[in-house]
């Protein structure tokens, strides 16, 4: 028997009608969502595409294709067979400033925070009406998750991530950390020790290879993104901020449970993986809305703490207004606040989901506000340790560069002395991971309801894409002194589960061996920096790779990377580069930073293909452009806890959001 899509067969019934009655076409349904293979394909069988936990709210929507020269006249969301209840605003028709082909004559209906309470599969149906009569039809799917009630419930959820922490990363953090002697580790790092280990799969709803967005999207939705889009759905609007939303599991909580959300990142805190936590958008990139959403919509995500980089979208911006509505970057004070990245909401967006409307208001300060909502605010590490010294705070905002955080390798280097790159940035006295994630902690628990927290090692990605190994491995390093903090605040709290994983894995990063000589040849072999010289006469495989023995000074971190016999890191997605196997004295520069081309930070290397130009040799990459990118290999996560053994064999990165709702809802047996 042929099967035919159920689209498609209403779709031919009523372009048959349409021929008879002499009209030239009939309406149809380009896109139903939440997205479902039974829609895309007229596949009802597994994988089913859209899942939530019972009552987790998300909105639906469609777009209606339309005869030219009609309108739509009516249209009704049903689930089950049964009308969708519309409460007064919450609906909304939208024709105009959409993304579709010019000519085409569509309308976009959406019906906000739509929940439901009962487990299993679902049947979600559109029914529109074209103003000359014509009505279309159209089936999709979702399912609402199962969960086992009476066990032990979580309080607390801690997650720390990675950002491009592959396994390649981990290992070698282990051997420069920890050391090797005769093929053993002579210590596990923290996030080894945990007792439950898995396996995620990591591909976003439209790519094989996620971007970060997504990537940690994924995990607190229950559902699949779009790369570049967090916490909604695709749509055919322009409008980066009025997608269909899905409710995250800070926003969740919260609002069953009162628990409260901190937001820990070396980044900026506007990037993919802290944004991905709380705030609502199509483009990652849309800075100023991004963290005036932060503020705005604390009363529906409970946050309380956030600490990271990115005091540029919380200056004001004062610079000269432009034709477009738009300011200058306001070289003054590194404001980077601009019209055209901020947010104004529908209302039927902001009725439905109690959101703040926002405002198009580059000359916010956004710092000022988040002190009159009774943040205290701290601009260094000298500043985070008198807020927390105070004892006073239950809120905390950490703004400690313009944008993202300077790496371990110069933050430590400034500490010991050695260098004072962290002064190229103008802000020398920044916090480590391990120290922001403690005080987090500490004050999140004073929220008797329990708390989320997300704590991320965001230039492990970030020094993966320049392909800066030994930036990326104090990275990790770092990291999993964060890990430390958290596991031992779990063995102090036994009602907090500890997750460590990472978005995906970047650079395609692998430890390929090591020197087979000791420094100081390495250094020569620079002077004629040919592929005999660097790579036939030193790179050193199987036996051949001796197990480096790199010295841990008393602040946790190698005296020095460049140690004899070093371990030497190849990657498979990377762009061209000159390697020599030595440690870059200083960063490659950083656009994102609102000084990164004037002095001293623009004297730093461009990127990688001319970084070393006259001391490496040239590595041919399999991809274009300067930076390595992310690839689709599984990542690790590892769990420590209760509710640490739901964490074991293989995943799909959507399955860690049920699995942490079966642990904190359902309860652990």
């Amino acid at each position: 028997m042929n099967k035919r899509h159920p689209f498609k067969q209403i779709a031919a019934t009523l372009l048959l009608a349409s021929l008879a009655s002499g009209a030239c076409a009939a309406p149809l349904i380009s896109r139903l969502t939440p997205p479902s293979e039974l829609f895309a394909s007229g596949n009802p069988n597994p994988p089913i595409i859209a899942r939530f936990l019972p009552g987790q709210r998300f909105d639906l929507q469609a777009t209606v294709r339309l005869d030219a020269g009609s309108s739509l006249s009516s249209f009704e969301f049903l689930v089950d067979g049964k009308p969708v209840e519309s409460k007064p605003g919450t609906s909304s028709s939208v024709s105009s400033g959409l993304s579709l082909p010019a000519g085409v004559n569509a309308t976009v209906v959406t019906q906000r925070a739509y929940s439901n309470l009962k487990p299993g599969l679902h049947k979600l149906s559109i029914r529109a009406k074209q103003s000359d009569g014509q009505t279309v039809e159209a089936l999709g799917n979702f399912e609402i998750a199962a969960l086992e009630r009476g066990g032990r419930q979580v309080k607390n959820v801690i997650i720390l991530l990675g950002d491009g922490m592959g396994a390649t990363h981990r290992t070698a953090a282990r051997i420069i950390g920890r050391g090797y002697a005769q093929g053993k580790p002579k210590q596990l790092l923290a996030m080894d020790s945990a007792p439950f280990t898995g396996m995620v799969m990591t591909s976003s709803l439209d790519g094989l290879v996620t971007d970060s967005a997504p990537g940690m999207s994924n995990y607190v939705t229950g559902n699949k993104a779009n790369n570049n889009q967090e916490g909604v759905f695709p749509d055919d609007t322009l409008d980066a901020f009025d997608n269909p939303r899905v409710e995250y599991l800070a926003e969740y909580l919260h609002r069953t449970q009162g628990k409260s959300l901190g937001i820990v990142t070396t980044s900026d805190v506007f990037d993919a993986t802290p944004a991905a936590m709380a705030v609502h958008t199509s483009n990652r990139g849309n800075g100023t809305g991004i963290v005036d959403q932060f503020l705005d919509d604390r009363s529906l995500t409970g946050l309380s703490v956030l600490m990271g980089g990115g005091r540029k979208w919380f200056l004001p911006n004062t610079g000269a207004l432009k034709a477009d509505g738009s300011r200058s970057a306001q070289t003054l004070n590194g404001s980077q606040r601009d019209i055209k990245s901020d947010y104004q909401l529908p209302s039927d967006l902001a009725i439905g989901w109690g959101a703040a409307v926002g405002a198009k208001d580059p000359q916010r300060d956004l710092i000022a506000d988040f002190k009159s909502a009774g943040f205290a605010y701290a601009p260094d590490r000298a500043g985070l340790t008198e807020a927390m010294a105070s004892g006073k705070t239950d809120k905390l905002l950490g703004l400690f560069s313009y944008s993202n955080m300077n790496v371990a390798f110069d933050k430590i280097n400034k500490r010991r002395g050695v260098s004072t790159i962290v002064d190229d940035y103008g802000f020398p006295d920044q916090p480590m991971l391990d120290e922001m994630a403690a005080a987090a902690l500490k004050l999140l628990s004073r929220n008797k309801k329990g708390f989320v927290a997300m704590i991320e090692g965001a230039s492990i990605d970030k020094q993966a894409h320049l392909m800066d190994t030994d930036r990326w491995l104090l990275e990790v390093i770092e990291f999993d002194r964060a890990v430390q903090v958290a596991k031992d605040f779990a063995a102090t709290h036994p009602d907090t589960l500890v997750i460590v994983t990472a978005d995906h894995e970047c650079a395609g990063a692998a430890i390929i061996g090591a020197s087979t000589k000791p420094l100081a040849a390495i250094q020569a072999a620079t002077a004629t920096p040919t592929l005999d010289n660097l790579r036939d006469k030193l790179v050193g495989t199987y036996q051949g790779a001796r197990f480096p023995k790199y010295d841990i000074a008393a602040d946790g971190y190698p005296q020095s990377t460049d140690v004899d016999y070093k371990m030497l890191i190849g990657y498979g997605a990377n762009a061209d580069r000159y390697e020599n196997w030595l440690s870059h004295a200083t960063p490659t520069r950083d656009s994102q930073q609102p000084f990164f081309d004037t002095a001293p930070q623009s004297s730093y290397p461009a990127g990688p293909n001319s970084r070393n130009a006259n001391t490496g040799f040239m590595v041919t990459g399999q991809v274009p452009g300067d930076s390595a990118v992310h690839t689709a290999t599984d990542i690790p996560l590892s769990a420590f806890g209760l509710g640490a053994k739901f964490f074991t064999g293989v995943m799909d990165n959507t399955d860690v959001f049920f699995k942490i709702g079966q642990a904190v809802l359902g309860g652990v047996r």
